[in-house]
């Protein structure tokens, strides 16, 4: 039995999110790149790359990674460039999008061999939460100026435009998309190609992916571009769990359960955005599942079981794949938890354990 804590990757629910990809691809005629801000871990790129058309990035080491371990096409980008990166980064992109007409001006002799792309700030997005909103008030992500943007459009071939954040409403997107068509439209035809970004949930459970498909194929269509989506929590939604164990109960006013992992190091999304965590369990005894670490909101949140809980008992908490393994941290030095992959004859490998000696490297 492997030691817990772990992050489990199941190849056979990856390869639901994979064939709807593959559905979406072929009706469409849009490539799909993995989003490695979201999701970066390689022992599955194997799988997803037959999928997929490659991968796009927000750094310089993410940028590699997707070039080293995932190959096919990479998009490289950035908030911002330093000099010292610049370089490096064309080496390893097919296309580089650049954040800021000063940036694209500034790297221009460096880039000038490879494709070269702007972020288009259309000033709205889906996000429910201001931390995560491109369209807030003075964002630093993208131009939106069309006469700023007319200025430089003989150095660009492509648009990047990210604005949607785990949008399962169909109509709500085809409503910014024609916004964004109606007020850029002249620019866009004359690009090559345009990325929308991720955060469309289409793997999501009922939504209507011909309909994406055919509006995706229309808009190709209508100004003469290659469409590009950036999943990432659509690549990987529901093919992963964080596997834990009970080792402590107590009462403080409540049944609490503390679990051999941490919120603050293992999960960060679920307390920065200040959500529970999921776990698919039912019944008439309620525990609230805490972290070990000693933040006093180390919390995964309140279930309820079928059977009350004892120490040693194993938990799997749901949908822990995305914003996770690249968020992870040695907070309070807490054991990271290891990478394993159920394949799919339902064996479990295990691909990556972390010890002492990868805390201690970390800090010097």
């Amino acid at each position: 039995m492997i030691q817990t804590p772990y992050y489990l990757i199941d190849r056979a629910k990856l390869s639901r999110n994979m064939a709807i990809i593959d559905r979406l691809r072929a009706r469409s005629g849009a490539k799909a790149l993995l989003a490695l801000k979201c999701f970066a871990t390689w022992p599955v790129f194997d799988q997803m790359r037959e999928h997929m058309d490659g991968t796009t990035s927000s750094s310089l080491y993410e940028l590699r990674l997707g070039r080293e371990k995932f190959g096919k096409e990479t998009h490289a980008y950035s908030v911002g460039w330093a000099d010292h990166e610049i370089a490096e980064a064309v080496g390893y992109a097919d296309k580089i999008i650049f954040n800021s007409i000063g940036q694209l001006e500034r790297f221009d002799n460096q880039s000038a061999q490879i494709e070269r792309g702007l972020r288009l700030n259309p000033r709205f997005s889906t996000s429910g939460f201001d931390l995560a909103d491109p369209a807030r008030p003075f964002s630093r992500l993208g131009e939106w100026d069309a006469g700023k943007i007319e200025t430089v459009m003989e150095r660009i071939s492509g648009f990047m435009i990210h604005y949607n954040c785990e949008n399962a409403d169909f109509d709500l997107f085809d409503r910014q998309l024609a916004r964004i068509e109606d007020e850029f439209g002249g620019l866009l035809r004359r690009l090559k190609w345009v990325s929308l970004g991720g955060g469309i949930h289409f793997t999501g459970e009922g939504y209507p992916v011909d309909k994406l498909a055919d509006r995706l194929r229309a808009f190709q269509d209508r100004f003469g571009v290659q469409v590009y989506l950036e999943p990432g929590e659509a690549a990987i939604t529901g093919s992963a769990s964080l596997e834990v164990t009970v080792i402590d109960i107590l009462n403080n006013g409540k049944d609490l359960a503390i679990v051999d992992s941490s919120v603050e190091a293992h999960m960060l999304d679920l307390l920065i955005y200040r959500q529970s965590a999921r776990m698919e369990t039912d019944g008439d005894h309620p525990y609230m599942i805490c972290g070990k670490s000693c933040l006093a909101g180390d919390i995964f949140g309140e279930f309820n079981f079928p059977a009350a809980l004892n120490v040693g008992d194993r938990l799997s908490i749901a949908d822990a794949a995305g914003y996770t393994m690249v968020k992870k941290n040695w907070f309070n030095g807490v054991k990271m938890p290891s990478i394993v992959v159920r394949e799919l004859d339902g064996s479990l490998t295990l691909k990556r354990e972390f010890g002492y000696a990868d805390y201690e490297s970390s800090l010097g």
